[in-house]
């Protein structure tokens, strides 16, 4: 076997060179390894950036890196939140999908999201989860969000500490006045979204995109999800399962991308 047919096709499996080679697919494993010296490498995903953003991006960490200089406990008052479309039939696996090269191409794939099939929302601090909250809609709008708000997550943020900063994301639900207001209302001068000075199209930089969910994926979808209730069970078990080691070192984790950012301009956190 021969490198140039997987040069010219990374993106084939094993068993599809197996079938055009006719050579057993674990020999070929063997080859691709051995002599050839190839690696399978993971596909990134990550969202598009538009060319005004990677300025925004840049902005934010210089921001945050200002905060944590004339307060070594800055970061830590902040909350980072979001929600996730959890579905009975799973997700899409990341884990099948390599790129064999002799180098990491950091190839990346854009995600297009499916239909939801229930929607959870959860908070992070550097010493606990709030949630998970499972919105009874199956869509959400800024009425729900803000009952959400109002009912279940500010009351246990403000427990944690006075000066809690909060931070979500621009999705639309979280952009309506009423959403705004009662923000302004509850934290003035301390919550973080659409419009500044959170940067569009982050998730590399919020511990529940980079850790959290995955990590409750990768334990509620060990095997089939027979049912909602039992996809929702599940959802509540793995959270219980993050330690406060977890979450010490998720912030670790921001701070260490904040700093990729800054010294990339804004650009994608790459993980090698």
């Amino acid at each position: 076997m021969c490198k140039e047919p997987i040069t010219y096709s990374p993106l084939r499996n094993q068993r599809d060179n197996s079938c055009c080679s006719y050579i057993c697919h674990t020999t070929i494993w063997n080859v691709l390894h051995n002599r050839l010296h190839l690696n399978a490498y993971k596909v990134q995903i990550v969202q598009a950036l538009h060319p005004n953003e990677k300025p925004r991006r840049f902005e934010f960490a210089e921001q945050i890196f200002t905060g944590i200089e004339n307060d070594e406990n800055y970061l830590r008052k902040w909350f980072f939140s979001d929600e996730s479309t959890f579905h009975v039939s799973g997700k899409v696996n990341k884990h099948n999908c390599r790129i064999w090269g002799s180098e990491n191409p950091h190839d990346y794939r854009e995600l297009e999201r499916d239909s939801p099939k229930v929607n959870v929302w959860c908070a992070l601090s550097h010493i606990e989860v709030i949630g998970p909250f499972f919105f009874a809609e199956t869509t959400i709008n800024s009425v729900t969000y803000l009952d959400m708000l109002e009912m279940y997550a500010v009351p246990q943020m403000q427990q944690h500490q006075a000066d809690v900063i909060f931070q979500q994301d621009g999705a639309p639900p979280h952009w309506g006045m009423i959403v705004r207001d009662f923000l302004d209302e509850n934290f003035p001068d301390r919550w973080c979204g659409r419009g500044g000075p959170w940067p569009p199209r982050s998730p590399d930089i919020t511990q529940l995109d980079f850790f959290l969910w995955d990590f409750v994926k990768n334990i509620v979808y060990k095997t089939p999800v027979p049912s909602l209730d039992e996809l929702k069970r599940r959802i509540v078990t793995a959270i219980q399962n993050v330690t406060p080691q977890m979450l010490e070192n998720t912030w670790r984790e921001i701070e260490f991308r904040l700093g990729v950012l800054r010294a990339t301009k804004g650009s994608h956190v790459q993980i090698h």
